[in-house]
């Protein structure tokens, strides 16, 4: 098809998004003053199953198919698996273009993938929309809010770019860390409709999953899932989870209401809360 490209920002949409860092300070420091009281909503972790093949899974979605998994692992892209959600059984499994990825989606007959990185360093990272049955590229434009945080230092360090991603009504909501924000994108063209701040104590925001108009966003460095507003960001609530649980990276949410997450660290586990 003509849309088909080679993994290469679309340059005819280019998006700039550039959070100082004393207006991101500022932001953080509100956000925290508004989560200092949250309710904390009880839930226990339940261990479920590690996926053949995927070493470090970072994001999941499900579909009528199955549960797709990202792996953020480089070979030299990162596989999608679509598996049972029951048991993990692989269904198949494909390559693709993204490096270290950390998103997926699944809307309009498609996979959306947020690519942290780029093969081209140069590149500023990329959302993919990636077709399920190849694995191939078929359109690619620039994550907005991509860039530096954390520890990361710009004179050694590559940008980075979009984390948790979901599909919302014709539309997908990704988090982003540079950004400090989740955003809310229009699927076809890239463009930015509005965002809202990012919740947690730094801005390691990951998965995300939507429920009935709220927004679960986990924080890996808090260890924690919090419940927002997905009109104007603010917490509602917030699952803590321990140190001995496994890590939260990716997130979604089931058809009966119950959230999952996986561990991109050590573990490799597929998880539920229950």
């Amino acid at each position: 098809m003509n849309e088909r490209s080679e993994c290469k920002p679309d340059r005819a949409q280019p998006l700039s998004i550039d959070v100082s860092r004393r207006e991101f300070l500022i932001a953080a420091a509100l956000v925290m003053i508004g989560q200092r009281d949250l309710p904390i909503i009880t839930k226990r972790v339940e261990k479920l199953y590690t996926i053949n093949g995927c070493r470090q899974p970072n994001d999941l979605q499900f579909t009528s198919e199955g549960l797709w998994v990202l792996d953020q692992v480089d070979q030299p892209g990162n596989k999608v698996f679509l598996v049972k959600p029951d048991t993990g059984a692989v269904i198949k499994e494909l390559m693709t273009d993204s490096v270290h990825g950390s998103g997926i989606a699944y809307g309009n007959g498609a996979l959306w993938i947020t690519s942290t990185k780029m093969k081209d360093p140069k590149q500023p990272p990329a959302t993919l929309k990636v077709d399920p049955n190849t694995g191939k590229t078929l359109k690619s434009w620039r994550t907005p809010g991509s860039g530096f945080y954390g520890a990361m230092n710009p004179d050694t360090d590559t940008p980075s770019g979009g984390h948790g991603l979901k599909w919302v009504d014709g539309k997908y909501w990704v988090a982003v860390p540079a950004g400090g924000r989740v955003y809310l994108m229009e699927p076809e063209t890239g463009k930015l409709i509005r965002s809202i701040p990012a919740p947690g104590s730094t801005p390691r925001t990951h998965g995300i999953a939507w429920d009935k108009g709220m927004i679960w966003v986990i924080n890996s460095d808090d260890r924690a899932i919090y419940k927002i507003d997905a009109e104007d960001g603010n917490v509602v609530g917030k699952i803590q989870l321990s140190r001995n649980d496994p890590e939260p990276h990716g997130l979604d949410i089931d058809n009966n209401g119950v959230l999952w997450y996986c561990d991109a660290g050590r573990s490799s586990l597929i998880c539920k809360l229950v």
